[in-house]
């Protein structure tokens, strides 16, 4: 698990050098994937979930479920802090963003419709994410 206190702060060149062009899209610039493209939409691999960017520790694959919604779902990051959220009213809507709390990359959103025990849908871009087997 990475230490949460210290952000990871790159130029943006380097962001372009290290990510894939999606991976750059969805962290860098809050782009979404197309719905049910992502490598991560129907992954049933046990594993920990961490950032793309990163390496940071973000949702663990006992959280994941099938929502329908076309892109993986969570219904809780993996620790307290893991994740930052921010008021999102961007493309008409009122959402709620989801980001690394290590890098600031946008992940996804979070939404109230999700199953117990916590009621949440963290729809989270496949693109934001790498697994980790175990």
């Amino acid at each position: 698990m990475s230490d949460t206190k210290t952000k990871v702060e790159k130029s943006e060149a380097e962001w372009r050098r290290e990510l894939t062009p999606m991976q750059y899209a969805v962290l860098r610039e809050k782009a979404t994937e197309r719905p049910f493209a992502g490598e991560y939409e129907h992954e049933t691999r046990k594993g920990t979930y961490t950032c793309a960017g990163c390496g940071h520790t973000l949702f663990e694959s006992d959280a994941k479920f099938d929502s329908g919604c076309g892109w993986p779902s969570f219904t809780a990051p993996a620790a307290d802090g893991h994740v930052d959220e921010e008021h999102d009213i961007s493309h008409g809507m009122i959402r709620t963003e989801v980001l690394c709390s290590k890098c600031d990359g946008h992940l996804g959103h979070v939404f109230n419709d999700g199953p117990g025990p916590t009621g949440l849908r963290y729809c989270i871009n496949s693109a934001s994410l790498k697994l980790q087997p175990k």
